[in-house]
C-alpha cells in the first residue's frame, strides 16, 4: 500500500498529473524508505556526535545537579585507582587481583575493548569468567574453587599472580555462493603459571570483552513486561527464534529477577552491573560487594592491605551509575542513503530484527528524563541459541552454554573511530561486521542463510545499514 503523503499532494496540484505521478513515485513509503525521526535511535536523548568522544556525551536533558553527578562520575569512572595504603588519593584499593586499573581501562572513551593483541597486553578490556558443574545457592555459576568466578589476570606487588591466559586462533575458510571468499578465527584458550594450584578438572570458561557504554540507562528503564513480551520458547510462529529471558539473583531486590545486563543477561540492573565489575574487574569493594576475590587458598589475597571498608563509598558509587546511565547515544549517519536503506530492507527480509528489536518506549526509572522515551536499541535483551560455533558450553543461570544476549547495535558503526577497531562478538573473534553475521548460527541460521545468498553489492548496502547505527 502506498500512502501520498501532504508534500506529494501538493506537488500534484501545483504542477499537474505527470508530476503528482512522479512526486508520488518519490514519496511512497515502502521498506527501504526512512521514517521520520528514525535516526534518534535513543529518541529524545539523542544526541549528534561522530568523533572520537561520540560515546561521552551526557543526555541532552541532564541538568543541575544531575550534571554536576555525571562529571563527578566520569572522573571516578576514567581515573585509575591505586594500590592500597595510598593516603593522598581517595582511589586506593586496587586489587589485590584485577583485570584493568579503571572503568575506562576496558571502556576506552566509553567504547568497546578488544582481546589482546600479544601474550601479556594488559587491560584491553577482556577478561574470562570460570565456574564448574553446579550452581550457587541463587541459582548462578558455581566458582573455580582456586580462582573464583573470574580469571584476574593481574596482580599488586607482592601478591601471586593468578594465572595467564593465551589465545591463539584457527582459521576456518569459506565462500559465498557467487565466489567472494572469507575467513573466520576460531579463538582457542589456554592457562598457564597458575599461581594457586591446579584448575577444577571440570572448570568451564568464557571469554568476554567490555561492551560500549551507550544508553545502558534507557535499557534499564525498559520494563520487564516489554522484555517478556518477546519470549517465544516453543517458537510459535515457526521462523526459528525462540529467545528466553534469563532470571537472575538481585542482591538489591533479594530476589529472582528478569536479567537484562551483561552478555548473558546475567545482570538484573544497571547498579548492579556496574558494582559487579568493580568487584570483578579492578578488584573494589563496595557497598554491595563487601569483600574481596579472595578464594579460601589465596591467603595472602586474604591479608592483602585495602582501602578501606568500603573501596568506594556509596556516593562516589552512585555518581558511577549515574555517569553510565545517561551516556547518550549518537544519532544515525547516512540514513538517507539508498544503500543504507536498501540495507535497511534486506535486514528486515532476513528476519534480524527477529532478535534485534528497533522498537521500545522506556517505562519507570529514577532519571526522569529516561522515562517514557521511544527508543531503537536493536535488542531484545533475551537469550538466544547461537550454535556451537560461539557456544561457551558454560551456564549463566538460565542461560545455557550456547545462548547469549542479543547485543544492541546502536552506536555499531561508531566503535571503530571511537576505539580504533572494529572487533566485535563477546569474545571478539569477528574482526568486523561481516565475520560477526557470518559467526552467527542456531536460531540465527535461517538469517545468516539469507545473507550468504545476496549479492555483493546487497551484502555491502546490508553493512552500510548496520554501519549506520
Amino acid at each position: 500500500m502506498i500512502n501520498i503523503t501532504p508534500t506529494c499532494v501538493k506537488a500534484g496540484v501545483l504542477t499537474g498529473l505527470l508530476l503528482f505521478a512522479f512526486s508520488c513515485k518519490k514519496e511512497e513509503t515502502t521498506q527501504s524508505s526512512y521514517e521520520k525521526g528514525e535516526h534518534l535511535l535513543g529518541g529524545i536523548t539523542t544526541v549528534k556526535a561522530e568523533g572520537q568522544n561520540a560515546f561521552g556525551y551526557p543526555i541532552p536533558q541532564l541538568k543541575g545537579e544531575d550534571e554536576l553527578r555525571f562529571h563527578a562520575g566520569n572522573s571516578m569512572f576514567r581515573n585509575a585507582w591505586v594500590t592500597a595504603p595510598a593516603s593522598t588519593t581517595a582511589r586506593d584499593g586496587l586489587g589485590p587481583f584485577y583485570n584493568a586499573s579503571s572503568c575506562a581501562a576496558c571502556h576506552f572513551k566509553d567504547g568497546r575493548g578488544r582481546p589482546p593483541l600479544y601474550d601479556g597486553e594488559n587491560e584491553t578490556g577482556f577478561l574470562i569468567r570460570l565456574s564448574i558443574p553446579g550452581s550457587n545457592t541463587h541459582g548462578g555459576p558455581l566458582a573455580e574453587p582456586n580462582y573464583g568466578g573470574q580469571l584476574q589476570d593481574i596482580a599488586v606487588n607482592g601478591i601471586t599472580n593468578e594465572a595467564r591466559f593465551h589465545i591463539n586462533y584457527e582459521t576456518i575458510d569459506g565462500q559465498f555462493p557467487d565466489g567472494e571468499t572469507y575467513q573466520l578465527r576460531k579463538p582457542i584458550y589456554t592457562f598457564s603459571d597458575l599461581g594457586y594450584g591446579p584448575m577444577d578438572a571440570n572448570m568451564m570458561y568464557s571469554p568476554r570483552v567490555g561492551q560500549q557504554m551507550i544508553g545502558l540507562g534507557l535499557l534499564d528503564a525498559i520494563s520487564d513486561e516489554d522484555i517478556l513480551a518477546n519470549i517465544d520458547i516453543s517458537d510459535s510462529d515457526n521462523d526459528g527464534i525462540s529467545g528466553k529471558a534469563n532470571q537472575v539473583w538481585s542482591e538489591i531486590e533479594q530476589k529472582t529477577v528478569v536479567g537484562r545486563f551483561g552478555w548473558k543477561s546475567n545482570q538484573p540492573n544497571l547498579t548492579e552491573q556496574v558494582l559487579g565489575a568493580f568487584l570483578g574487574d579492578i578488584g573494589i569493594t563496595s557497598y554491595l560487594n563487601t569483600n574481596q576475590n579472595c578464594t579460601s587458598v589465596q591467603v595472602d589475597c586474604q591479608n592483602a592491605p585495602d582501602g578501606g571498608n568500603p573501596e568506594i563509598n556509596k556516593a562516589n558509587a552512585d555518581n558511577v551509575v549515574l555517569y553510565s546511565s545517561t551516556l547518550a547515544v549518537p544519532q544515525r549517519r547516512n540514513y538517507k542513503d539508498s544503500s543504507v536503506l536498501n540495507g535497511k530492507k534486506l535486514f528486515t527480509e532476513a528476519n534480524c530484527v527477529g532478535c534485534h528489536k528497533d522498537a521500545f518506549t522506556t517505562s519507570s526509572h529514577s532519571i526522569a528524563a529516561l522515562e517514557g522515551v521511544k527508543i531503537k536499541p536493536y535488542t531484545d535483551l533475551l537469550v538466544h541459541d547461537m550454535g556451537d560455533g560461539l557456544a561457551d558450553n558454560r551456564p549463566d543461570y538460565l542461560a545455557n552454554g550456547n545462548e547469549w544476549r542479543t547485543q544492541p547495535l546502536w552506536g555499531l558503526g561508531l566503535i571503530e573511530t571511537v576505539n580504533n577497531h572494529t572487533y566485535l562478538l563477546h569474545d571478539g573473534r569477528a574482526r568486523n561486521i561481516q565475520e560477526a553475521i557470518l559467526w552467527h548460527d542456531g536460531e540465527a541460521k535461517n538469517s545468516v542463510d539469507f545473507y550468504k545468498t545476496l549479492s555483493k553489492p546487497e551484502r555491502k548496502d546490508l553493512l552500510n545499514f548496520l554501519n549506520s547505527l
